[in-house]
C-alpha cells in the first residue's frame, strides 16, 4: 500500500506486513523482557572469504549453487538464534545462486524468529535476488519498505517496535560506497526516524562512526555508536563498516564484535535496556 510521504522527498513509502514464521516454536525459556538483543551482519549470500584474492578466485559461487553456502546458512541460523532482532545485509531472495532458496525466510525458520521481511534490491530474475532483510522476535507495530535515494540497489527496512512515547524506530540499511550517495541516503534515513524519540540503525553502512555521527545528515539526531570495533575484511579486519547507532536515551547493555569470519564482514551484536516511561508493558515476545 503506497502512502503519502511525511517528508519532504518525492519518495513513496511502501507499507507492509511482516511475513509469519508459521513453523516458529514459541520461546520457553525465560527472556528478560526488559532488553533487546540486537545484531547486524552482512552475509555476502552465505559465502566464506578469507583473502581479497577469493573474490576473483571465488566469483563464481555469486552466481552458482554450492554445499558451502547451505552449511554456512545452517551457522548463521545457529548463531541468529540468540538474539531478538536481526538486520541482514546482502542476503538473496531465491535464485539459482542460492538454490531458489530465500535465505531471509530460510534464516527465520532456522533462528526460529516468528516475524520477517525480505526488502529485494536487485532483480536479476533467475540469476540473483539481492536482499536485506529483518527478523525479529516482537511483532512491529509498522513496517516500511524503502528504496533508498541514489544509485539503483540500496535499501531501508523501518520497523516500529512498540507504541506511544516508548516505541523504537529499528531500521536496517546498507548504504552506498560513495560519501556523496551515502550522504543523500542518511539525509532519508535521517528525515524518516524524525518524529521517534527512539531510534536504532543498523546495518553496513560502509563508512567509519565518526562519519556519521558527525560528519553526516545523522549528526542532528543525538544517536551513539557504543563500538568501533573493525569488522571487515573478516579475516584481517581494519575498518568499521558495520554499525548499530542508538539514540543517546537508550542504555546498552552490552556489545561486540563477534569474532565469527563467516562471511566478509563480522557480525556487530548489542544489549539495549527498553525504556520505561508507561507502566504498561508495550513490548511483546510471543507468549507460548
Amino acid at each position: 500500500m503506497l502512502m503519502p510521504r511525511r517528508f519532504s522527498q518525492e519518495r513513496s513509502i511502501i507499507s507492509c506486513d511482516a511475513n509469519h514464521n508459521l513453523q516458529c516454536i514459541p520461546d520457553v525459556l525465560s527472556r528478560n523482557e526488559r532488553h533487546i538483543r540486537l545484531l547486524s551482519f552482512n552475509i555476502q549470500v552465505g559465502i566464506s572469504t578469507s583473502a581479497y584474492r577469493h573474490y576473483v578466485t571465488r566469483s563464481w559461487k555469486h552466481i552458482l549453487p554450492h554445499q558451502e553456502r547451505y552449511r554456512n546458512l545452517e551457522k548463521i541460523g545457529f548463531l541468529l538464534s540468540d538474539y531478538d532482532i536481526v538486520a541482514l545485509q546482502e542476503a538473496d531472495g531465491g535464485s539459482l545462486r542460492s538454490g531458489n532458496i530465500n535465505q531471509v525466510q530460510q534464516l527465520a525458520k532456522l533462528g526460529n524468529f516468528p516475524y520477517w521481511y525480505q526488502q529485494r534490491n536487485r532483480n536479476l530474475g533467475p540469476f540473483a535476488q539481492h536482499s536485506n532483510g529483518l527478523l525479529s522476535r516482537l511483532e512491529p507495530q509498522k513496517l516500511e519498505d524503502h528504496p533508498l535515494p541514489g544509485p539503483a540497489g540500496r535499501g531501508a527496512i523501518l520497523a516500529q517496535i512498540g507504541q506511544g512515547p516508548d516505541a523504537i524506530a529499528v531500521v536496517s540499511m546498507h548504504l552506498a560506497l560513495g560519501a556523496r550517495a551515502r550522504n543523500r541516503q542518511l539525509g532519508y534515513i535521517h528525515e524518516i526516524v524524525s518524529d521517534y524519540q527512539h531510534v536504532v540503525l543498523m546495518g553496513d553502512m560502509n563508512t567509519q562512526a565518526d562519519n556519521l555521527l558527525i560528519n553526516s545528515p545523522l549528526s542532528s539526531l543525538n544517536l551513539r555508536a557504543a563500538q568501533t570495533d573493525a569488522t571487515f575484511p573478516s579475516w584481517k579486519p581494519q575498518r568499521c563498516l558495520d554499525h548499530i547507532l542508538i539514540s543517546s536515551e537508550l542504555e546498552v547493555a552490552n556489545m561486540s564484535v563477534l569474532p565469527i569470519p563467516i562471511s566478509d564482514h563480522l557480525p556487530v551484536s548489542m544489549d539495549i535496556v527498553l525504556p520505561s516511561l508507561t507502566p504498561a508493558p508495550i513490548y511483546q515476545f510471543p507468549q507460548q
